[in-house]
């Protein structure tokens, strides 16, 4: 099988609830996400998707992501995408860095994969545990009053493991915490993520406030070695994400004790092949797992669900439901939360299918 066309095309994903906030005033309204589509010689066509939570989260944006599609996608054209070794080999060869940009195109060679083989790429990350997996709710920082009142809304729809997004003032962090533990029941997660958005001081000043509470604490200082500080002085679990965009960097924090849980985010990675790589590592070292991505729609959704549902149980934390954060659906098939539980598809691939209407004209068309 040969590649011999990409189209990218663009889509914005509005937020149903109109923003999402998180530290260091930081905020998103409608998400810039592009779609690509890989055609092949087979008459076969594999898609992918990468959305960046904005251009000030992690180094990637938007706009990026198909400049440097223009950049590597010459580069990759007559190249076998079921072969993703060397595929991804190609890629770093061809574009040094940028692992978001390289994300959409291996996540749509695992579409080919099981289409070409017909089967669910569930299946060939390692096999579907069980019938579903469950889901975790972010909850965009507001007033503490607010914040409890969104997740006695999400809890409606059936989720029990919260993240609440803080990082600014730690009183107020504190506070918003304890508001919404009072509206939790026992055997419910709640996750206090801070988006690197604390200084050390801080950090050490919400853990100690929220020390008699059940949470964990996620990523909450920018530097790698601060975060591990503020674990070396804290009681409860912990968890680090944007500190973890490697495997070096995963068997680094392993070794130093450094967490409890890693967050392996799709695009961070540079797609589904170096994620599944991350994953498989994490679950040897014994450590639990969120599956997520920066952001996306229905195909990352998708991607997400196929690699959290071929996690083993035990090792599998949380993962999410970005398409039910916006209001626009763009393919057909794609996995819904039921009951705070999400199941991958079991069709072909990663088993969604385009609405053209809805994708409209690309934005970029590429011929071998």
């Amino acid at each position: 099988m040969q590649i011999t066309g990409i189209k990218a095309y663009q889509v914005d994903l509005p937020l149903k609830e109109g923003k999402y906030s998180w530290s260091g005033g930081k905020a998103v309204y409608v998400f810039d996400s592009t779609i690509v589509a890989l055609e092949t010689n087979s008459g076969l066509i594999g898609y992918g998707e990468t959305c960046p939570l904005g251009p000030a989260y992690l180094p990637s944006y938007a706009p990026g992501v198909r400049t440097g599609l223009s950049e590597l996608g010459p580069q990759i054209l007559g190249a076998d995408p079921t072969k993703l070794g060397p595929l991804n080999q190609l890629m770093d060869q061809k574009l040094k860095g940028h692992p978001y940009v390289k994300a959409a195109i291996d996540m749509a060679c695992w579409d080919l994969l099981g289409k070409a083989t017909n089967q669910p790429v569930s299946l060939l990350l390692g096999g579907r545990y069980g019938s579903k997996f469950p889901l975790y709710r972010a909850i965009s920082k507001d007033s503490p009053d607010q914040m409890a009142k969104m997740v006695k809304h999400y809890y409606g729809e059936g989720y029990r493991k919260f993240q609440l997004k803080v990082g600014d003032d730690p009183v107020l962090d504190i506070k918003r915490v304890e508001a919404v533990h009072k509206v939790l029941k026992p055997g419910d997660v709640l996750i206090a993520d801070a988006n690197t958005g604390w200084l050390k001081h801080d950090a050490m000043r919400f853990v100690r406030g929220v020390k008699d509470l059940d949470v964990y604490v996620e990523q909450p200082c920018a530097s790698y070695e601060a975060c591990l500080s503020v674990r070396n002085h804290a009681p409860m679990p912990f968890i680090l994400d944007e500190s973890i965009d490697s495997v070096a960097s995963l068997l680094r924090a392993n070794e130093d004790h450094a967490m409890d849980v890693v967050n392996i985010k799709i695009s961070k990675f540079g797609g589904l092949t170096k994620a599944k790589f991350a994953r498989d590592l994490a679950v040897e070292l014994g450590l639990g797992v969120t599956i997520e991505d920066t952001w996306g729609g229905d195909i990352v959704t998708s991607a997400i669900a196929h690699l959290a549902h071929s996690t083993p149980p035990e090792h599998l934390f949380s993962a999410t439901d970005f398409n039910n954060y916006v209001s626009l659906s763009f393919m057909d098939g794609a996995p819904l939360n039921d009951n705070g539980f999400m199941a991958a598809s079991t069709a072909p691939g990663l088993g969604v299918n385009p609405k053209l209407d809805v994708l409209g004209n690309p934005v970029i068309d590429l011929r071998k």
